[in-house]
C-alpha cells in the first residue's frame, strides 16, 4: 500500500511542473497567433517578423493559383495593403480551433477573416528559447 500511495504521489507530482508548463506553452502560443493576426490587421510588417521564425514560409492556394512566400515577402505584402483593416473600421475575426503541443513544436488551426476572404490556416510553430514563432503557415481559403 505504501508503495502504490508513493507511485501515486509521484505521479502526480511529476505531472503537475509538465502541466503547468504546458498551460504557459499555450498560453505563449495564443499570444504569437494573437500578434500574427494583429500584423494583417494593423498592416504591420514588425508585428509579422515578430510572429514568423526568419525562414518561415506562407504556402496556400489562391483561386487562381499556388502561392509561396518568405517572411519577408509576406511582411511586405501586410504591410502594402493600405489603409489596414484597423484603419477601415473593418471588425476582427479570429477564431482558433486548436492547438497541440509536442514538446518544443505544436500545430495550430485558425480560422481569421481577411480583406474580404476567410482563411482556415493551419499553423507550425516552434520553442525558440522563452518563446514561440510559426514557421510554416499553410492556407486555404474557405469562402470569398
Amino acid at each position: 500500500m505504501k508503495k502504490l500511495c508513493f507511485l501515486l504521489f509521484l505521479g502526480i507530482t511529476i505531472g503537475v511542473p509538465s502541466q503547468i508548463e504546458g498551460q504557459e506553452d499555450r498560453g505563449s502560443i495564443e499570444k504569437t497567433i494573437r500578434i500574427y493576426f494583429d500584423s494583417m490587421h494593423e498592416s504591420s510588417k514588425a508585428k509579422v517578423d515578430l510572429a514568423f521564425h526568419p525562414n518561415a514560409k506562407i504556402v496556400g492556394v489562391n483561386p487562381d493559383n499556388f502561392s509561396e512566400m518568405s517572411r519577408e515577402d509576406f511582411g511586405d505584402l501586410v504591410a502594402s495593403l493600405q489603409p489596414s483593416p484597423k484603419e477601415q473600421g473593418v471588425p476582427e475575426r479570429l477564431e482558433i480551433l486548436s492547438i497541440e503541443i509536442a514538446g518544443m513544436t505544436a500545430v495550430a488551426r485558425v480560422r481569421d477573416d481577411y480583406r474580404g476572404l476567410t482563411f482556415l490556416d493551419t499553423l507550425s510553430l516552434i520553442k525558440t528559447g522563452d518563446r514561440w514563432v510559426i514557421y510554416n503557415k499553410l492556407y486555404h481559403i474557405e469562402r470569398q
